[in-house]
């Protein structure tokens, strides 16, 4: 198992949890935001029917999936099906941190690439890991360190239970290397906005209906391969 860069995983620990089908989908290019006349909003244009069906309101679970606001992400950052040869195995998840995109490997230098938020500056890591747990509207328990400097998460010392407004979303798949939890995630999110950002301490987040889409295709023991963000050789590689 590669080890985590810029500082160990040890050492983010208390810091880490600050944080349908598509065969066929068109690749749509990068977009220019347009004016939306709201300072600090950018907007995109719509994209097709068929990713504003793909990115609908859902019920899950006994919890409503509200429909993502397609204007507030780029297109290029929507689930689709692309060309990806790598010499990774089929079922192999990387997570090209550069770019901000979670690669399912397919079959035929196919893959299903998905829009990620990703460690903002000071908390990317790159390495190998492997899904041991997965969970379906996940709890979320803010480590003591993050309960000591932000009031709002000292309100969920004993667990934030899952719901629309965790910060873990629909889905999380837990990483580990070894037998050890390296306490990253990949999860979902309730602000799909920040998908395609350095927005998070080192999770891995997807739009909630990525992330469940995602979830129904890689199994506990998916094999992960997360990419250094200054494109230089992966840890334990």
């Amino acid at each position: 198992m590669g080890n985590l860069t810029r500082r160990s995983f040890l050492a983010a620990m208390p810091l880490a949890l600050t944080a349908c089908a598509t065969t066929g989908a068109p690749v749509v290019p990068i977009a220019k935001p347009i004016a939306s006349g709201e300072p600090g909003i950018r907007r995109y244009p719509l994209p097709s029917a068929q990713f504003v069906s793909m990115y609908g309101e859902v019920e899950d679970g006994g919890f409503v999936v509200p429909a993502a606001d397609l204007t507030l992400i780029n297109p290029a950052f929507l689930r689709q099906e692309v060309d990806y040869p790598t010499d990774e195995a089929v079922g192999t998840l990387i997570v090209d941190t550069p770019n901000r995109y979670l690669y399912l490997v397919m079959e035929g230098g196919r893959a299903l690439r998905y829009g990620v938020g990703v460690g903002r500056e000071g908390f990317t890591w790159n390495g190998r890991a492997v899904i041991r747990r997965k969970a379906q509207w996940p709890s979320w328990h803010p480590p003591v360190e993050m309960q000591a400097r932000d009031p709002k998460a000292a309100l969920w010392a004993n667990g934030m239970p899952g719901g629309p407004d965790n910060p873990l979303g629909a889905r999380a798949h837990y990483l580990y290397q070894g037998k050890v939890d390296t306490l990253y995630r990949i999860h979902g999110t309730s602000q799909p906005w920040t998908i395609g950002t350095n927005v998070s301490s080192g999770c891995i987040r997807l739009i909630n209906q990525d992330v469940m889409h995602l979830y129904e295709r890689v199994p506990v023991g998916t094999e992960v391969l997360v990419l250094p963000a200054d494109g230089g050789a992966t840890a334990g590689a």
